[in-house]
């Protein structure tokens, strides 16, 4: 009730910020008016999400399951839309493998899911013991594969009765986590706090500097991982031909979409944390600059319009897709070094140096 009357709170918030802005004012409202309204957003998806698996297992039908599907989609894509916040409760207790473990570069998420479904592993079927299990049987990977994949076709009568009980563990155990993230991000004297009022005794964010810094590092390096790790992987290049298999959920048709709701998510913060207002006059472009490529990797997404596989047999979809390449690295840079440069800060490394 606590979470429901803040979220009530943020929706009655005051206008947007001046252009001119504050360190402290930008910390402010990235935590009020971006990060917390997500958090919460997914944290209500994925709520109605186990609430359909758990419909769809107490009556089998044609209609419950395109309402689970209709659920998944929306979970799916309010979790892409905070999946960058890799920072605080995201990052505690596996949560963001155990939400999404991807990419499976060797199959071996998928190859569990397959034998839970092949035993009838009833341990799996249970949220408790579930959760002990591998993250890669946990999150959104497994669910889609248990909506979407080979025997899917059961669902809707009795013989899907314990594909149906494992996905329910899944959406039970994707809602629980959404809340954690919601609890983390509302804790007292937790990230939120951190993050909008700097101490030098706090572990993680000693200055404003160091909270900025990591913000825009969420930002920066969120492009990189769209870029290099949800698009590249399946582009047909000189080398080799296209990997659609390689795309994040091409079996449930939402590969697209999830990058929009992951480029949706990066700029919603940028744009409601003020934070390109912020620097000083010789560069207060830069803000619009940033705004003209979101509006270009849009354009970009909305080129392509068929599932995925079809999608790279399309010259013009593939062109698309590249051009989103070069976009999304576009921003990469104006956010990690232009934006970066003008605010004195310094962004570092990316997670997925080293991968």
């Amino acid at each position: 009730m606590r979470i429901v009357l803040v979220a009530l709170t943020l929706l009655l918030a005051g206008p947007a910020m001046a252009q001119t802005t504050t360190p402290g004012q930008v910390l402010q409202a990235t935590v009020s008016q971006a990060i917390r309204p997500g958090v919460l957003e997914f944290t209500s998806r994925a709520s109605g999400l186990s609430i359909a698996m758990n419909a769809l297992c107490r009556a089998p039908s044609e209609g419950t399951l395109a309402l689970v599907k209709g659920q998944f989609r929306q979970a799916a894509l309010a979790y892409g839309r905070v999946e960058f916040l890799r920072i605080g409760p995201l990052m505690a207790d596996n949560r963001a493998d155990r939400l999404l473990f991807w990419p499976d570069r060797r199959g071996i998420g998928l190859r569990q899911v397959q034998a839970i479904l092949a035993e009838e592993d009833a341990s799996a079927t249970a949220l408790d013991t579930l959760r002990a299990k591998s993250v890669a049987v946990q999150g959104f990977g497994a669910l889609e594969f248990v909506l979407y994949g080979t025997g899917a076709e059961v669902l809707p009568g009795p013989e899907g009765e314990f594909r149906c009980a494992y996905g329910r563990a899944v959406a039970a155990n994707i809602a629980g986590i959404a809340g954690e993230l919601a609890n983390g991000w509302f804790a007292p004297e937790g990230i939120a706090d951190h993050l909008t009022a700097p101490r030098a005794d706090y572990a993680d964010y000693r200055t404003e500097t160091e909270a900025l810094e990591a913000l825009v590092g969420l930002v920066s390096h969120g492009m990189e991982a769209v870029r290099d790790v949800r698009i590249n992987p399946f582009l047909p290049t000189a080398e080799r031909a296209a990997r659609p298999k390689e795309a994040l959920f091409w079996r449930s048709g939402l590969s697209f979409e999830m990058i929009g709701a992951n480029v949706d998510g990066m700029q919603r913060l940028l744009d409601q944390s003020g934070i390109a207002g912020a620097v000083d006059a010789d560069h207060s472009g830069l803000g619009n600059s940033i705004d003209f490529e979101f509006r270009n990797a849009a354009r970009a997404l909305a080129l392509v319009t068929s599932p995925v596989e079809q999608a790279l047999a399309d010259e013009d979809q593939v062109k698309a897709l590249n051009y989103l390449v070069i976009v999304t690295g576009s921003l990469q840079a104006m956010v990690g070094e232009q934006l970066s440069a003008a605010l004195g800060l310094s962004v570092g490394f990316s997670s997925l140096d080293g991968d």
